[in-house]
């Protein structure tokens, strides 16, 4: 009776398994949709490809469920930007803080030819890569045709934004003569180190290794990518990009709103009791709360703190980043 029982449990633990696995993308019929008759009709006319090929490539385009949960409301939970525990467990670990470490030293050229180039500090280079893909390890393997058609041609909340990207797509196989079926990225889409959509990289793609290729894949080439990103959006050197309070509790109560996407005067904060730790020259900072799993952690964000949350908007990925380039620039590795 034990046995049989145990053996129930199991087969009731296999099928939660095989309902809750993600689907691959499937077979869909995209050429009978008439918005997409229309996208093809403009991809020619506007940007001169061959219809032929533009309807070889949707024959080939799969519809893509799990991608298009994501944005109606479905998606599974942590598996974007998640909690701050999440971050430390899979960002922060001393894994990826050796890696960081190994690819300074490793790319300690191309660093300081970019760090001096664009005036921007290499620790936050690094940290960039880091968060993005932990140095190329990982940069996804989703077919960015399936995510980004799925997006651009069924209901979602975004889905005028997908359909840009796709036109990019197109633009960008076309200018680095890449098989568009056989690009791998991220669920919406973003592909390479440093996880960049499509629009994004035809405008900060580069080949900083001066091999004769623009390449999202290539080490070399997201370096050049992330300083020039950093240096065009305004990153001061000098600045703090976060700085640590003096919190010491376990949760944070106080009426300051926590918030990366508007400052606050440090008058005002320290009428509060929330002084930073250290040096902190800027009149105003961003409050920004940080939630373990056992307590909360309070930052102070200068003006290079929001540069970084403009590559994706969450303090937890600024933060991140910000952690791995102090790690990074406590260590004498060159």
């Amino acid at each position: 009776m034990r046995l049989f029982k145990l053996l129930l449990v199991i087969i009731s633990l296999i099928s939660f398994l095989a309902a809750n696995e993600d689907k691959p993308p499937i077979e869909y019929d995209y050429l009978s949709k008439n918005e997409v008759q229309s996208f093809i009709d403009m991809m020619v006319q506007k940007h001169h490809f061959e219809r032929s090929y533009l309807e070889s490539v949707f024959e080939n385009a799969g519809f893509d469920r799990d991608t298009l949960d994501r944005y109606t409301g479905r998606y599974k939970e942590g598996t974007t930007n998640g909690p701050w525990e999440r971050y430390k467990a899979h960002v922060l670990d001393a894994d990826t803080l050796q890696k960081a470490k190994e690819f300074k030293r490793r790319y300690a050229a191309t660093l300081n030819r970019a760090a001096s180039q664009y005036d921007v500090p290499v620790e936050y280079i690094v940290g960039f890569i880091g968060v993005e893909s932990k140095f190329g390890e990982y940069t996804g393997d989703y077919r960015i045709l399936d995510a980004l058609t799925t997006l651009a041609f069924n209901p979602n909340r975004m889905q005028g934004f997908f359909k840009g990207e796709l036109v990019n797509l197109f633009l960008v196989a076309r200018e680095l003569n890449y098989d568009i079926t056989k690009l791998k990225g991220s669920f919406a889409g973003a592909m390479g180190c440093v996880q960049q959509v499509p629009s994004v990289y035809r405008t900060f793609g580069m080949d900083y290794n001066h091999d004769g290729k623009k390449d999202p894949w290539d080490l070399e080439d997201c370096i050049g990518i992330i300083a020039k990103f950093m240096h065009q959006n305004g990153w001061q050197n000098g600045l703090p990009a976060a700085v640590e309070t003096n919190f010491e509790g376990v949760r944070y109560r106080k009426g300051i709103q926590p918030t990366h996407r508007r400052t606050y005067p440090i008058e005002m904060l320290n009428a509060q009791g929330i002084y930073p730790k250290e040096s902190f020259q800027e009149p105003n900072a961003y409050l920004l709360l940080l939630r373990d799993t056992t307590h909360d952690e309070l930052w102070l964000g200068g003006r290079n703190f929001r540069i970084l949350t403009r590559y994706n908007d969450a303090a937890t990925y600024g933060m991140a980043i910000h952690l791995i380039a102090e790690s990074v620039k406590q260590s004498s590795i060159w």
